[in-house]
């Protein structure tokens, strides 16, 4: 409202300054008319448009502006008295009504016409402006609610499949009466306080990501015969910002699968950090064992599906089998 009230006073200096310059006052009429155009503009802008244009009812509305303009040259042209002026001032006298004039190429009326038309058309622009950018807002934050749902939705599945292969690691290792049990819970202990207070976060350290990897490898090296054939190593300045959990389900699934039956394991996992561009290279041999159960690869299908809304056409990842390895090559330009 506000904003209105600024831009109608800027229009009524701009249009009554030459008049008022030319005669040294304003007329009368002048006033009434002007409270007959803002008339024009909001009948237009609260009714017209939002009950007959912008509901599709387009007969209706062009018929509607066709009575608007008729009934308001007639009351701008012939109710509106006009002041008695001298003709050299160039202020017409008052007429009496004459439809044929209009006849006569509406000469008199048609600056009228012209006026009720600007405004009608002003008036017009500013509404759909408006219905417009309300409608892009909307869009725009029913898709990120929808973006945050999936996100917020796929981190719960994230959590409970790592806490389930987290468990059996821990129940393999008291079933063996290791004395790393009590490591392994102290790990997991750690890792699940990462989960819980930070990863609800939009992006965390990538630092902190790293460190949770160290102690998932950790807590998956002492369930090992022989962890030797575990290979991590990281390059790059790591002062850098990255979704949290995006990383883990690869690693995840090369331990999952990366061990044979003999309890030999070939795990090469390698993340550098070049500038912004982050590299993760996760390679494991395959298990003789077949992947099987219904949630099977859920981890890598989950991160899949976070790469596509968090990084579109920023990262790419490169999946494949050759030789009896499991080669996983994920590259992602970390945001600033």
């Amino acid at each position: 409202m506000i904003l209105h009230s600024l831009l109608w006073i800027i229009f009524f200096v701009i249009s009554s300054t030459p008049l008022y310059n030319r005669l040294g006052f304003l007329p009368p009429d002048f006033y009434l008319k002007w409270l007959v155009y803002l008339s024009i503009f909001y009948l237009n802008y609260k009714v017209l448009v939002p009950h007959l244009l912008l509901k599709k009812k387009f007969f209706f509305y062009s018929i509607a502006i066709l009575l608007v303009v008729v009934f308001f040259v007639f009351v701008i042209e012939q109710l509106i008295p006009r002041p008695e002026m001298p003709m050299h001032d160039n202020f017409p006298k008052p007429n009496d009504f004459d439809p044929h004039k209009f006849k006569d190429g509406g000469k008199m009326y048609f600056p009228t016409v012209v006026l009720i038309f600007l405004f009608l058309t002003v008036s017009t622009s500013i509404k759909l402006g408006i219905e417009w950018y309300k409608v892009e807002k909307q869009k725009v934050l029913a898709e990120s609610q929808k973006i945050n749902s999936e996100l917020t939705f796929l981190k719960a599945q994230l959590n409970p499949h790592f806490l389930f292969n987290s468990l059996n690691s821990i129940y393999s290792l008291a079933n063996k009466k290791s004395d790393n049990t009590t490591d392994a819970i102290v790990t997991l202990s750690e890792l699940m306080r990462y989960m819980i207070y930070e990863t609800d976060k939009e992006k965390v350290p990538l630092q902190n990501e790293i460190n949770y990897i160290k102690n998932y490898i950790s807590l998956q090296n002492l369930r090992l015969k022989d962890s030797s054939g575990v290979k991590f190593n990281v390059h790059g300045n790591l002062d850098h910002s990255i979704e949290p959990l995006l990383l883990i389900s690869f690693i995840e699934n090369a331990f999952k699968y990366g061990t044979d039956y003999t309890g030999k394991t070939n795990i090469q996992i390698k993340i550098t950090v070049v500038k912004n561009e982050l590299t993760l290279q996760v390679i494991n041999s395959i298990s003789s064992k077949e992947k099987s159960g219904e949630n099977s690869g859920i981890g890598i299908s989950n991160v899949s599906s976070r790469l596509k809304i968090l990084y579109p056409n920023t990262h790419s990842l490169k999946i494949e089998e050759e030789n009896n390895l499991f080669k996983v090559e994920l590259i992602l330009k970390l945001k600033k």
